[in-house]
C-alpha cells in the first residue's frame, strides 16, 4: 500500500502542483514519508511548495496537577496520541514511554517481542524531517488520571495507556457524547507541540463542534461561541514565543550594551579625574 500511495502522491503532484502549493499527506498517517520524499526529490525544486501531514489530538490535563503519577498519565496520554506519529517525524523513532510501556505490556502477555514495531536505522533516517509544516486537529480536552485498578481489556491501546480519562461536568457539552468545550486545552496543546518537536509551522487543519439538536432556522449561538473561544486561545500562543524570543535575544543583547555603556562611562570619569 505505501507503493501505490506513493503512485498516488506522484500523479498528484504532477498534475496539480503548478496549483497547489501546500500538500497534507495524511489525516491519520500511514506512509506519509515516501510521499514527502518523493516531493522533495523530484517536485520541491520545480515547484516550490510544502509537504506536510495533519494529526488529531485532543488536549490531557493531570487532574492533579502535584501529582507525579497524574502528571506521567498525562504525558502518556499525548505521547500515545500527538507523540506516537509526530515523534517519528521529528524524532525518528515512536515516543520512549510507547516503547516501554508497550513492551513490557506485550512480554506479561507472553510475546517474545513488542506489539509496537521497531524502526531499523535506515526507516529511522528515512521518517525523520520530513515535514514542513504539522498540521494539527483538535477538538476537546480530558483530565487524565493514573488508572489504579487492573485492566479487564486485552491487549489493546486503552490498556497500554494505563490511565483515565474523565471531564469536568462544568464543561459546555456539545452536539457529540465526546465533545466539550474546552478552548484552554487548545493553548496548552499548541504549546506543547511548538516545544516538543522544535518550534515547526503549525497549520490549524481540523476544529469545530457539531450540532446540538435540529433547527428549522439558524441557531448556531452555541458554535460561535465554541470558535471564537478556541480561536482567541490560538491567537495567544504566538505571544509564548515573541515572550520566548525577548528572553532569549533582546533581553541578553540589552544587558551586553548596558555593560559596554557602563565600562565607556567609567573611562570618561576616569579620563576626566585624572
Amino acid at each position: 500500500m505505501v507503493s501505490y500511495f506513493g503512485d498516488y502522491a506522484d500523479l498528484c503532484f504532477e498534475a496539480f502542483g503548478d496549483r497547489v502549493k501546500h500538500w497534507i499527506t495524511f489525516s491519520d498517517p500511514r506512509a506519509h514519508a515516501q510521499a514527502w520524499h518523493s516531493y522533495n526529490s523530484t517536485w520541491r525544486s520545480k515547484q516550490r511548495g510544502l509537504v506536510g501531514i495533519s494529526l488529531n489530538c485532543d488536549w490531557g490535563e493531570p487532574v492533579d496537577i502535584n501529582s507525579r503519577k497524574d502528571i506521567e498519565a498525562a504525558e502518556r496520554y499525548l505521547q500515545f496520541c500527538l507523540g506516537w506519529f509526530a515523534n517519528p517525524i521529528y524524532a525518528g523513532d515512536y515516543p520512549q514511554v510507547m516503547k516501554d510501556r508497550i513492551g513490557k505490556k506485550s512480554a506479561e502477555q507472553g510475546l517474545d517481542m513488542s506489539r509496537l514495531p521497531v524502526f531499523s536505522l535506515q526507516e529511522k533516517g528515512y521518517i525523520k524531517g520530513t515535514s514542513d509544516f504539522l498540521g494539527l486537529g483538535h477538538f476537546t480536552t480530558r483530565y487524565i488520571t493514573e488508572r489504579n485498578y487492573p485492566s479487564r481489556q486485552g491487549p489493546s491501546y486503552q490498556n497500554d495507556r494505563d490511565l483515565v480519562e474523565l471531564v469536568d461536568p462544568n464543561w459546555p457539552d456539545l452536539g457529540s457524547k465526546w465533545l466539550y468545550s474546552v478552548p484552554w486545552g487548545f493553548r496548552r496543546l499548541l504549546h506543547f507541540a511548538q516545544t516538543q518537536y522544535g518550534n515547526p509551522p503549525i497549520y490549524v487543519t481540523e476544529n469545530g463542534a457539531s450540532q446540538i439538536l435540529h433547527c428549522t432556522q439558524l441557531c448556531d449561538e452555541w458554535r460561535i461561541q465554541y470558535l471564537k473561544g478556541y480561536i482567541n486561545e490560538m491567537l495567544k500562543e504566538p505571544l509564548l514565543s515573541h515572550m520566548q524570543m525577548v528572553t532569549e535575544i533582546v533581553v541578553p543583547t540589552v544587558c551586553t550594551l548596558c555593560v559596554l555603556i557602563s565600562a565607556v562611562l567609567l573611562m570618561l570619569l576616569v579620563r576626566s579625574q585624572s
